[in-house]
């Protein structure tokens, strides 16, 4: 008996479920309340039975219902909450889960990586929108960055190259840039091509003589290659913003489900449809319309970022990018990193990225200065600087201004790669060949020097420390001055570097110093290339200057022939010549080193001098621009 009557609620349960209601083949439970007599023969032990079952099959009827509608209802609004992300749909006829059932409406975030993700808080978002653009920014300044894709030149001598044609976001597209050209230059074998290090080295080396930069080294890369290069950089920027540990992947919920092409549109132009007339002009806005995915995997990292390509290729990339990277920081981590926590990321009144937005990109860290290390202000208080060496690094013409000292974390990275900073623009410099960073005697010697000096220095970068810290750096190097240098350099109660530095140029190396009798110790010629990826309407490689013609939009890559000429002391310098002193140097190389070469100047080689002094560089065509 028990038996039966599991099998009757099962069947009972079974057509509840059905799409269709069925013909009900029993009776009414109120109406059998309500009647005094049960039907025909039955005792009144099997009705009791019997109305129970109905009972319950009423109500799990209920249920059902009452599930199917809080599944609709979301649906309906293209959106429904889980504990895991956020399921994105067209409309309700869309199968989220192919080949299966589409009463099945809900997938887990693991089990899908395609149209989901998690939702920010309304107060995380205006937390968000106010670390960036803080609390009033103009609708100039939100257009730049709502308007600026990471996108490659189409021109075939920048092809390599990112296209920027909005102001503000360039501090963004040149660090991406900057990862970009390491994966193209040094991880070629990652991306299926020779790698620079083994026969493309001779290949590289006989490009870098020929006059035409762009066109010979970066013509032949293939869209996919470039791509991969891009997902590679951006991936690795995000790591190091998660400290190695995880990524967050920022997209928007309008184009998840929209990435596709269509018939007779490329995804791009999908893409570029969906976004008209999308504006984010508060933290409501952004938390309408942003969705995260959080990873922990490289490879889950990698592939939701190649996924997403053509969201990043759109008006939203930079600003999605951004966000992706704060996120991957945390918001709490970003705020801790800065020395002023209360200014927004975005500079006013021009929207220029900050230092600490290009600092984040380099290092991981969102900090505001470019010396090595923290600074002790003193009275508990201290600045925070670049903390760790990077990967690429970072130049500025500030810092030939006297403005700031960019410390060596960043001045000497591990690969030959910079982001350059001016006032108002951010470019990228950057050698084919290592070798470039590859130091000799005088400059290891003088990096050691240099280091103890600066972890000395406590005025921002200024060039001078106190007589006990000197004391100190002279223990560390192994520098014997004698008694009457070092009485005249401690007599003003503070060290200036530039003196020191003379000091040690004129000093044995026995005793620790630097001289150099032949004056031709570290000379160096090598070539640089800098790329400014902000478009010039140009006509046959040359700027439009007539009606008639037809402007192309493309950036510029210009190669630099560099020369770093021997130091010597001023007493040498005012003699004869350095070099005349040594009999093994040749009549060619004594007037190699006298004579000062021909040289071309611009604001990029003040850039150029701050990493390697008194360098003098030659260009063909126009002046390399960091404006």
């Amino acid at each position: 008996m028990a038996d039966q009557e599991d099998e009757e609620l099962k069947m009972a349960l079974r057509m509840s479920m059905q799409k269709e209601s069925p013909e009900p083949k029993r009776s009414k439970p109120g109406e059998e309340v309500a009647g005094a007599v049960g039907e025909e023969g039955e005792s009144p032990e099997l009705k009791n039975r019997r109305l129970q079952r109905e009972l319950m099959a009423a109500a799990a009827e209920k249920r059902m219902i009452v599930a199917a509608k809080n599944v609709a209802e979301p649906l309906a609004e293209k959106s429904v909450g889980s504990g895991s992300g956020v399921v994105e749909c067209k409309d309700k006829s869309v199968d989220l889960v192919k080949g299966e059932d589409k009463n099945v409406n809900l997938v887990k975030a693991e089990e899908k990586n395609v149209n989901l993700g998690e939702e920010l808080s309304v107060a995380e978002a205006n937390e968000l929108f106010s670390m960036i653009f803080g609390c009033e920014v103009t609708r100039d300044i939100l257009g730049q960055w709502t308007n600026q894709g990471i996108r490659f030149s189409p021109d075939p001598d920048t092809s390599m190259g990112l296209v920027q044609h909005e102001g503000g976001p360039c501090g963004v597209l040149a660090a991406i840039q900057a990862f970009v050209l390491r994966y193209l230059l040094f991880f070629s074998e990652e991306l299926n091509i020779v790698s620079p290090s083994l026969s493309a080295n001779v290949g590289l080396r006989r490009l870098a003589d020929k006059e035409s930069a762009g066109a010979d080294i970066f013509s032949s890369l293939s869209e996919e290659k470039k791509s991969r290069a891009l997902v590679r950089g951006m991936g690795e920027i995000l790591f190091m913003c998660g400290s190695n540990r995880r990524v967050v992947i920022a997209s928007l919920r309008i184009l998840d489900g929209n990435l596709d092409a269509s018939e007779g549109r490329s995804s791009d132009e999908v893409i570029s449809k969906a976004l008209e007339g999308l504006s984010l002009e508060s933290g409501a806005n952004l938390q309408k319309v942003l969705i995260i995915n959080t990873y922990t995997s490289s490879v889950d990292a990698l592939q939701r970022l190649e996924a997403l390509l053509p969201v990043f290729r759109s008006r939203m990339g930079a600003m999605l990018f951004l966000i992706s990277a704060l996120l991957s920081r945390g918001m709490d981590s970003v705020q801790a990193d800065r020395d002023d926590p209360s200014q927004p990321l975005v500079t006013a009144p021009f929207g220029h990225a900050s230092q600490e937005i290009v600092n984040l990109l380099l290092s991981g860290e969102a900090v505001a200065n470019v010396f090595d290390g923290r600074m002790d202000l003193g009275g508990g208080m201290f600045v925070k600087g670049i903390s760790t060496m990077v990967e690429v690094g970072f130049l500025t013409l500030l810092e030939s201004l006297n403005f700031c000292k960019v410390g060596l974390h960043l001045k000497c990275p591990k690969w030959p790669i910079w982001v350059v900073g001016s006032e108002s623009h951010y470019t990228v410099l950057f050698a084919l060949d290592t070798k470039v960073q590859e130091e000799n005697e005088l400059e290891s010697r003088e990096t050691k020097i240099r280091r103890a000096f600066d972890a000395q220095d406590q005025s921002g970068g200024g060039g001078f420390i106190s007589v006990e810290g000197f004391h100190q750096v002279l223990r560390e190097t192994n520098v014997s001055l004698p008694t009457d240098k070092l009485q005249n350099l401690c007599s003003s109660g503070y060290i200036v570097w530039s003196e020191f530095w003379q000091v040690l140029l004129d000093l044995d190396k026995c005793l620790g110093g630097l001289k150099d009798p032949s004056g031709l110790m570290g000379k160096k010629v090598f070539d640089l290339y800098h790329f400014n990826g902000i478009a010039k309407s140009v006509m046959n490689g040359n700027q439009v200057s007539s009606l008639n013609d037809f402007p192309v939009q493309r950036p510029r890559l210009t190669k630099l022939r560099v020369s770093v000429p021997p130091r010597w002391t001023p007493e040498e310098f005012m003699s004869s010549g350095p070099g005349t002193s040594d009999p093994t140097a040749g009549k060619d190389s004594v007037t190699e080193v006298s004579k000062p070469e021909p040289s071309q100047h611009a604001p990029l080689v003040d850039c150029i001098r701050t990493r390697w002094s008194r360098a003098t560089c030659t260009w063909e065509g126009d002046a390399p621009s960091i404006v």
